[in-house]
């Protein structure tokens, strides 16, 4: 019985990050992962678990209670629809479909098979961001007026950029689908639901097919506005925040350094100090709430229904670039309903 006893998972995906997933998973109580499944035999081969080249198979043979999904997205809608048919329920690492009409036919065919899907988006767990927005909500800043999410890379530049995921090059939509979708669901984490968006977006190095450059200014349906930016051409960026951040209200302001420490007018207010995992631990945080959920029935943070508004505001995004307009990810989201 899982509720009480051990949750056995199955990887799909044994690619660049799969590794971060894995590691995880390792330090979880009350979790197995008995294997792992990719194209390349010696790559499933590599994590010394059972080794499969088809998911179906692995499904059929391992009877998990889970499947960690880290392949490209895609894949997604075919494994997820494999998954739905075995009642397996799902944690799938973003960008969860390719494009939008992928994205609203995963959540039908979960709805309709019953089993629960979590995306696996690990920007929020973040022990800075958890920390910000407990910091917000006791008052630390008074009502929020601005903020504004930095996001700094230097992998992006060069004739070779992101030489560990090459594949990044030949997106035809990278930088706000594959890295500011983070920062425009963490936007929603603190702050709530995002009410339009207006993005200029830019691509900066030839070597890239997609955007590596975009400003997108965020207005919530509180009213507050705030700003995300961000580029892959820094000549140095470094941290494990992969950037910085600042919140300002009536009564002060929050700031998160790149190395995720945050910071008021009266110094340090909280320092991390969280030296395992990926960038905070936050991968092993996500899967740690995706076991805790599935155990006690609590629903997800980001549900596969809510996660649907992130990607909203992402293709929203996309849309008012095109446009040269503000647009609603409301818009999206209607579309889907309708479907």
């Amino acid at each position: 019985d899982p509720v009480t006893g051990v949750f056995r998972g199955v990887i799909a995906g044994c690619g660049y990050f799969s590794r971060h997933h894995l590691e995880a998973w390792r330090r979880i109580e009350g979790v197995e992962i008995t294997a792992t499944c990719d194209s390349d035999p010696a790559r499933a081969r590599a994590a010394g678990l059972a080794a499969y080249t088809s998911a179906d198979q692995m499904l059929e043979k391992e009877r998990p209670h889970f499947l960690d999904l880290v392949t490209r997205p895609e894949t997604h809608l075919e494994l997820i629809r494999t998954a739905a048919s075995r009642g397996v329920a799902v944690i799938c690492q973003k960008p969860l479909a390719p494009v939008w009409g992928e994205a609203v036919e995963i959540l039908r065919i979960a709805r309709s098979a019953g089993i629960r899907l979590m995306a696996h988006e690990n920007w929020r767990w973040q022990p800075w961001y958890r920390e910000a927005a407990r910091l917000i909500r006791q008052g630390a800043i008074g009502q929020p007026h601005a903020y504004c999410l930095r996001m700094r890379h230097h992998e992006g530049r060069g004739d070779d950029p992101f030489p560990a995921q090459p594949y990044f090059r030949d997106m035809p939509r990278f930088l706000v689908y594959e890295i500011l979708i983070h920062h425009l669901d963490t936007a929603r984490f603190l702050f709530g639901e995002i009410e339009t968006v207006c993005a200029e977006l830019a691509r900066l190095n030839p070597a890239m097919r997609g955007e590596d450059r975009a400003v997108i200014t965020v207005r919530h349906q509180s009213g507050l506005t705030g700003v995300i930016d961000g580029h892959t051409l820094h000549p140095s960026a470094s941290g494990v925040a992969l950037g910085d951040a600042w919140f300002e209200g009536g009564n002060g302001r929050l700031a998160l350094d790149p190395n995720g420490n945050l910071w008021t007018e009266r110094g340090c207010v909280w320092r991390n100090d969280v030296a395992a995992g990926y960038r905070g631990d936050s991968v092993r945080a996500a899967q740690a709430h995706f076991i805790e959920c599935l155990r006690s029935g609590a629903p997800f943070e980001t549900d596969i229904e809510e996660y649907l508004r992130s990607m909203a505001a992402m293709e929203a995004c996309y849309l008012s670039a095109e446009r040269k307009a503000i647009v609603s990810p409301l818009k999206f989201l209607v579309d889907s309903q309708s479907e």
